[in-house]
């Protein structure tokens, strides 16, 4: 009986662990309250211009360290929001305006516009297209958004980035 309990336990923990897992992306999708749909691919990257950031250490919730990731290389997510063009009768709107960020195990985050395009943490969010050397197609987290003027940075720390969702708050 005890050993029926384990297996069905080792089971049980075994699937909970694979739901935390995402698939790795090399593309996403910009999509909602845009004129055309705009599609981001790591094919692209040599079409935009690129930052580097020494090191960001990802804390949790909690503030614990969990990680540390060292010469990345990225694309301003404002950069890459700059080619699309919004559905909206004027610019007043977009202060209404945010962006959800969905991962490929449907993790989401959410900036608003005016964070991104209007103070110093909109100046920092990237697109990881490259890590210690890497490039974004071998890197584990392909393609991963990061905010790292965030305090707990591991909160907008999307792994497998699949599409960002402009929306309009009603």
């Amino acid at each position: 009986m005890k050993y029926v309990f384990c297996l069905c336990l080792l089971v049980i923990v075994s699937r909970l662990h694979a739901q935390e897992n995402n698939n790795p992306t090399s593309d996403f999708i910009i999509g909602g309250m845009v004129k055309t749909p705009f599609t981001f691919s790591l094919k692209n990257v040599l079409d935009f211009s690129t930052v580097a950031i020494d090191s960001v250490i990802i804390y949790n919730h909690l503030h614990e360290r969990k990680r540390a990731i060292k010469n990345i290389k990225g694309i301003l997510l404002k950069d890459i929001l700059d080619k699309v063009v919004f559905d909206t009768p004027g610019p007043k709107v977009l202060s209404e305006f945010y962006f959800v960020c969905i991962a490929s195990d449907n993790y989401k985050v959410v900036f608003s516009w005016n964070e991104l395009f209007n103070t110093e943490v909109g100046k920092r969010v990237i697109i990881i297209t490259g890590e210690n050397g890497k490039n974004g197609m071998e890197l584990d987290d392909r393609i991963a958004l990061l905010s790292p003027a965030d305090d707990a940075t591991g909160r907008r720390f999307v792994k497998g980035l699949k599409k960002i969702i402009v929306e309009r708050v009603k």
